[in-house]
């Protein structure tokens, strides 16, 4: 069994994919936030049968370094024995580490809209954490996940690319990257994932275990084992959630538990999270509009410059972004973000009879989450908590060409 490490772990799309692979042992997952570190921990519980669940499944904050090696005592997080701790009844072994710390600071578009602040976002350099526990505990290889935008962000004055800051500290640290990382972005819809979403990928390999080999196996890395697991023919919203339960709006909203419902749900549906967010009648109207338009072949509203007077029109209101967009049945989504759990305007399930944004459940089936993980913070952060994990399905092809790549050594 291969041990690894998840840090900046969010509810677990990357382990879930190595989980599948079966040749994985989890050893710690840390993650500070409580919504996600909640969903994980109730993973571990009740799909992966983990009685040392809440041993493993770690809630503090990832900064402090030296605690999370050693243990802590804190009233905001709890208390435990540390990683060094849960690593030692492993076989004092750590094989792999993986994760990617939050990427909302390097984000091309949203430095287009706040750039000065984002060069102070704190975020910027949590990266420095990572290194720190993969300088610790020298591990085979890591896995570093994190959106394109890293290749090109200059955080805090500006002067360097902290891309480079980051090589050279993993350099330091003892590890090989690939010369060019520009090769290491891909594109989830080439691996099966039905949603449009790059990210990059860095692989780390140990220089003192892998030696004069490290280079070859990175290349044969990205340009041969894992363009093999490409698929012939990219999948698409209708094969991802088109066989769901249909949710129409009702007459009239209910009020059920507290809560407002303005479309249908799947009361003896097997189908978890799968209830519609409400909508105001305007939206539904506006969604059925948007739809149709599409459906019937109109097509009179796909222009940025239509929608966006139509959002004007409606609201009152004036954006320069439009603020809506449906699925297409025969494409992949557009990505799923964070950003999903404030508004779902520009993710309108694209049938008209439905007029309405999807739901937490078709949003995990276009992150490719199986059907059987339970999101338990409530609709609104369930969503923010998807946007920001990776895909399982990709994580788990990862994991296989990570261990074909450990066997070559």
């Amino acid at each position: 069994m291969i041990n690894t490490i998840d840090l900046f772990a969010g509810c677990g799309g990357l382990t879930e994919g190595f989980k599948k692979n079966g040749g994985y042992n989890t050893i710690a997952c840390v993650e500070w936030d409580k919504l996600p570190y909640n969903a994980l921990l109730h993973r571990f519980k009740t799909k992966w049968g983990y009685a040392d669940a809440e041993d493993r499944i770690l809630r503090f904050d990832v900064q402090r370094v030296d605690e999370m090696i050693n243990g802590w005592n804190d009233e905001e997080y709890g208390s435990s024995h540390g990683l060094d701790s849960l690593v030692s009844k492993h076989g004092g072994t750590v094989d792999l580490i993986i994760g990617g710390p939050p990427c909302q600071a390097y984000s091309v578009a949203l430095r287009n809209r706040d750039e000065e602040n984002l060069n102070k976002d704190y975020r910027n350099f949590l990266f420095e954490s990572y290194v720190k526990i993969v300088s610790h505990y020298k591990p085979k290889m890591f896995v570093f996940e994190n959106v394109p935008g890293i290749l090109t962000a200059t955080p805090g004055d500006g002067k360097e690319k902290i891309i480079n800051v980051i090589r050279r500290q993993f350099y330091n640290a003892g590890y090989v990257l690939l010369d060019d990382l520009s090769e290491a972005i891909i594109d989830f819809t080439e691996y099966g994932v039905p949603q449009n979403r790059k990210r990059i990928i860095i692989i780390g390999l140990n220089r003192e275990y892998f030696g004069d080999k490290a280079k070859e196996l990175l290349k044969s890395f990205y340009y041969e084992l894992l363009p093999k697991h490409k698929v012939a023919k990219k999948r698409t919203v209708r094969e991802a959630i088109g066989d769901l339960p249909k949710l129409f709006p009702l007459d009239k909203p209910v009020t059920i538990g507290g809560k407002r419902y303005a479309h249908t749900f799947p009361i003896d549906s097997e189908v978890l999270n799968h209830t519609a967010r409400y909508n105001g009648e305007r939206e539904i109207k506006t969604f059925k509009l948007l739809t149709e338009d599409i459906a019937n072949g109109k097509n009179e509203y796909t222009s940025v410059k239509k929608l966006t007077e139509l959002y004007n029109s409606l609201t009152g209101r004036q954006s320069n972004v439009h603020k809506y967009y449906v699925l297409r049945w025969d494409e992949p989504s557009n990505t799923i973000p964070a950003h999903l759990y404030k508004d779902g305007l520009r993710h309108i399930h694209p049938d008209p009879e439905q007029a309405r944004t999807i739901t937490v459940r078709e949003a995990a089936r276009l992150q490719t989450f199986p059907d059987d993980y339970e999101f338990t913070s409530g609709t609104a952060m369930d969503f923010k908590i998807i946007g920001n994990a990776v895909p399982p399905l990709f994580a788990e092809i990862l994991a296989e060409v990570l261990e074909q790549t450990l066997r070559a050594c």
